[in-house]
């Protein structure tokens, strides 16, 4: 192995409260991928920190969806064309941990709902984790409860849905490569509701060229393959940076919402971009 690369990004999004300490947190978890053996080791070990820090939107103080309940998705993927993904979960804090024993333990490629949290049960991932933070339960106090029909939720969800963050990370060893990308959705999402983090090319995609960890406006990412766009770009020779640039910059100009992308190549050169008002990233190498 001549040398490990590892980049994370903590989601694209509004200005955080305190960026500081939401850095600190970045810089341990890429710092936690470069004790990894393999890029698919240190990814999952930088997401698992990420999914554990309540100020992030993964795991533990995930979006709240309009029924009051927290869902999580997380997918993953390396250069050799392995996926696993997994979306709707309650009380998972590491999704990510599902989305890796789908990738490795199944011939599929996305599990979702409660057979993905029985599945994460049978391979020992915890499925009752209490995913609520004080900042949770006091936003969706001040939200009001919304009606139990469909109808009246998608009403409420007319004035509070909204908010992108998800976390995510690339790494490589030279050779091989890996990305995953980990949410817990929108803020006030229709009950069930998926967006782009656990659908391949969307929220995240990995080539022999390099891999891409997407965030921010999920509907939009996904219609536009964000990450496949920009492991694209690496393919036909655009450096990291330049194909993040670009992507973000084409998806600006076709679509509404706001987005971010962090890219690695398998030379260990990092790209990143976005068009919101923030995007934490953190790279660490050895």
């Amino acid at each position: 192995m001549s040398f490990v690369e590892v980049i994370a990004h903590g989601g694209a999004g509004s200005s955080p409260d305190d960026p500081s300490a939401r850095q600190a947190v970045l810089d341990d978890a890429v710092a936690t991928g470069l004790e990894a053996e393999t890029p698919l080791d240190a990814v999952v070990r930088a997401v698992r920190t990420l999914e554990s820090a309540p100020a992030f939107n993964a795991g533990v103080g995930s979006a709240v969806q309009s029924d009051g309940r927290i869902r999580t998705d997380a997918g993953l993927m390396t250069d050799d064309d392995r996926v696993g993904a997994a979306c709707a979960m309650t009380g998972v804090e590491h999704a990510i941990d599902v989305a890796r024993a789908v990738l490795e333990e199944t011939p599929h490629v996305l599990l979702a709902g409660e057979p993905a949290r029985d599945f994460a049960a049978a391979h020992g991932i915890e499925t009752d984790a209490d995913l609520w933070t004080e900042r949770t339960r006091e936003r969706w106090a001040d939200a009001g409860q919304p009606g139990g029909s469909v109808t009246d939720q998608l009403e409420w969800l007319a004035d509070h849905f909204g908010g992108y963050d998800t976390v995510g990370a690339v790494a490589t060893d030279g050779e091989r490569v890996a990305a995953g990308t980990s949410t817990g959705g929108r803020w006030g999402a229709l009950a069930g509701r998926v967006g782009d983090v656990p659908q391949i090319g969307a929220g995240f995609y990995a080539s022999s060229a390099g891999g891409a960890s997407a965030t921010g406006a999920g509907e939009d990412i996904a219609r536009e393959a964000l990450a496949r766009t920009v492991v694209d770009q690496l393919e036909a020779g655009r450096s990291p940076q330049d194909a993040a640039e670009d992507a973000i910059a084409s998806f600006g100009d076709r679509a509404n919402g706001t987005a971010g992308v962090i890219v690695l190549d398998t030379g260990g050169n990092a790209g990143s971009a976005f068009d919101s008002e923030a995007m934490q990233t953190a790279r660490a190498s050895k």
